[in-house]
């Protein structure tokens, strides 16, 4: 395992998003060097339609503007096969091998969910890139069972694993053991049950449990830090992210 971070970390609550270019130098100045792409049509630099339109550009600007490396895609809301195909091509390039979706909301019929992911592994799997979807509270995942049944449904589908929404969600005392061996990505950041993101330490997440039980399913992948920009301050920012940073490689 290894420890990286998403760009989401460093989006702004409100206002204009900062370029790639201040993403990477912030991602830098907080001590990491893997890098999580978070795509987001309306709030980021870095908009799904236009890397999948063009990514051999993309790719080409990436490199140029940092010697971060990337691990992993993860999309804000949902997009077409068509699009997951082109995101696929530019992550083949970057040599990136994990994508996440977001799952559809509560309510949404399982065999619609289980068409729509189904679609976007094969869009992805020509380039070797997995799909995963994410698990958060409002979605189909936010229960661990369907997240599960998810994956057995779509083989060659994963979870990215965000223990958050199992402290302070409506599913917090329901047993996740079978999660884990579907487990693609992990997001991270400290929660109590009352508050989806508190500063590290003050919450309940149990980082070396959790490490130790990924190892025992053979999880080689990434811890990505992953801040909700509306629930922490600028300021607090950068020292939450090193703090959460130095904690994690303290434990691998």
């Amino acid at each position: 395992m290894y420890v990286a971070v998403s760009t989401e970390s460093f989006l702004p609550a409100a206002g204009p998003s900062p370029s790639l270019a201040d993403l990477c130098e912030r991602a830098a100045e907080a001590g990491f060097d893997k890098l999580e792409l978070h795509l987001d049509e309306a709030e980021s630099p870095l908009k799904p339609s236009q890397i999948a339109a063009a990514p051999e550009r993309f790719v080409a600007m990436f490199r140029e503007t940092t010697r971060l490396t990337p691990v992993a895609f993860c999309l804000a809301d949902d997009v077409s096969p068509s699009v997951t195909a082109g995101l696929a091509k530019a992550a083949k390039h970057l040599k990136i091998a994990q994508l996440t979706v977001p799952a559809s909301p509560l309510g949404t019929p399982f065999n619609d969910e289980v068409d729509r992911l189904k679609a976007h592994h094969a869009a992805a799997s020509p380039e070797a890139v997995r799909v995963s979807v994410r698990v958060r509270s409002g979605e189909l995942t936010e229960d661990p069972d369907t997240a599960v049944q998810l994956c057995k449904a779509v083989k060659g589908l994963g979870i990215t694993f965000d223990p958050s929404y199992f402290v302070s969600g409506p599913y917090a005392d329901v047993d996740r053991e079978a999660v884990y061996r579907h487990v693609f990505h992990v997001h991270l950041r400290d929660t109590s049950k009352d508050r989806l993101q508190v500063k590290t330490g003050l919450g309940e997440i149990d980082y070396a449990k959790l490490i130790a039980r990924l190892e025992r399913e053979g999880y080689r992948g990434a811890l990505s830090v992953d801040l909700l920009p509306e629930t922490v301050t600028a300021e607090e920012r950068a020292l939450e992210l090193r703090k959460l940073r130095m904690l994690l490689e303290t434990l691998l």
